[in-house]
């Protein structure tokens, strides 16, 4: 979600610091969050799917919606806040549109299901779209964009925490949105482009990081509840509270206000579980809309586009202080494949953490790749 919605109170934050890091094999962290998982009661299908996803996130880069939140997932078990038995409940389907009430289930389990559903709509249909109410936390949405990309197909996923209010509208300092994550996946000859990005200038997460370090903001992407720009993280817990700026700042926080507004009518107002209904913790509403390009132009003249657009892209001079230019997702894929290769990055105190839980149920903790 990028922390897409993470509040004070059911939000986990950064961690602190990654200076004191090794480095894991990949695979060898997929088990052992999967056996944590599982020594907290959850089934082994779901189990599964919540730990690659995990570590998919840290393979990508974004270390706040990777591992970092297995200790807060399985502080969730423990309070109930997660529920780990059954299925998604059908609210609506029709044909290629599938609504489903997530029941606080395991955000990465339905996420990977609900691409699966959208693409097989898709498939038939040309365009696939599920919504999600009531889902838990979904971790990184990158980590989902290629379940449907390598299949061929364009993937749309908007998110929003219908329970968190941490982003004023343009105009306004009184918190209304969260930072509404949205993605965007496309197949292309080569890598996909593959976007992920916040609403705000800042997540949620980064807030409660910088709150956690006792540090400022490097810029005023905050509003103190008089409405001054301010680095100070800690105007977000003030009574009333203060928020965080739309993307675009003070200049051009219209536009992401705008598309934050979106975020949210695509996802807990047409999933029929938003603002306007009883706050339940830690949540998720989100649509997913897949397409095929087959339906529309053809894929042959899909492809020839897309990459004639990559490649006019990657022809454009570098303006100064720059290499080359990158589309988005292709530093993350280029830091998947290195971590893949030479091991995933995880911070002493996060592994210390999961170690002492290892301990008490049982579990071997993986040696540094």
């Amino acid at each position: 979600m990028g922390l897409g919605g993470a509040g004070p109170r059911h939000r986990p934050p950064q961690p602190a610091h990654r200076l004191m890091a090794a480095l894991y094999d990949a695979a060898a962290l997929a088990g052992f969050a999967r056996a944590l998982l599982g020594g907290a009661g959850m089934p082994a299908d779901k189990a599964a799917d919540v730990a690659e996803v995990l570590v998919e996130g840290d393979c990508l880069g974004k270390t706040t919606h990777g591992l970092a939140l297995l200790p807060h997932y399985l502080r969730e078990i423990e309070c109930g806040g997660m529920r780990l038995e059954g299925d998604p409940a059908v609210v609506n389907d029709l044909g290629a549109c599938l609504t489903w009430d997530g029941r606080k289930l395991p955000g990465p389990w339905l996420m990977r299901r609900a691409v699966d559903e959208a693409v097989g709509r898709a498939a038939r249909l040309g365009l696939g779209a599920v919504a999600l109410q009531r889902s838990h936390h979904t971790a990184c949405l990158g980590a989902y964009l290629r379940r449907a990309t390598d299949r061929g197909f364009l993937l749309l996923i908007a998110l929003t925490d219908p329970a968190h209010s941490s982003v004023a509208p343009f105009g306004g300092i009184t918190p209304v949105l969260t930072s509404n994550p949205i993605a965007f996946g496309a197949p292309t000859e080569g890598d996909p482009v593959l976007v992920d990005m916040a609403t705000a200038m800042v997540t949620n997460g980064t807030v409660a990081a910088h709150r956690q370090r006792g540090e400022p903001l490097p810029a005023p992407d905050l509003l103190d509840n008089q409405g001054h720009p301010t680095t100070d993280p800690d105007v977000i817990a003030t009574m009333p509270p203060g928020s965080i700026l739309p993307l675009g700042g003070l200049a051009a926080g219209h536009k992401g206000f705008a598309l934050g507004l979106m975020v949210e009518l695509l996802s807990g107002c047409l999933s029929g579980h938003g603002r306007a209904s009883p706050s339940e913790g830690w949540s998720a509403a989100v649509l997913l809309l897949a397409i095929d390009p087959a339906a529309f132009g053809g894929r042959e003249d899909y492809r020839r586009q897309v990459d004639r657009l990559v490649e006019a892209c990657h022809a454009s001079t570098p303006r100064p202080g720059f290499d080359r230019v990158m589309l988005p997702g292709e530093a993350a894929q280029q830091r998947r494949r290195q971590r893949l290769r030479d091991g995933v990055p995880v911070a002493a105190e996060l592994m210390a953490d999961l170690a002492a839980r290892a301990s008490r149920a049982g579990i071997a903790v993986p040696a540094p790749a």
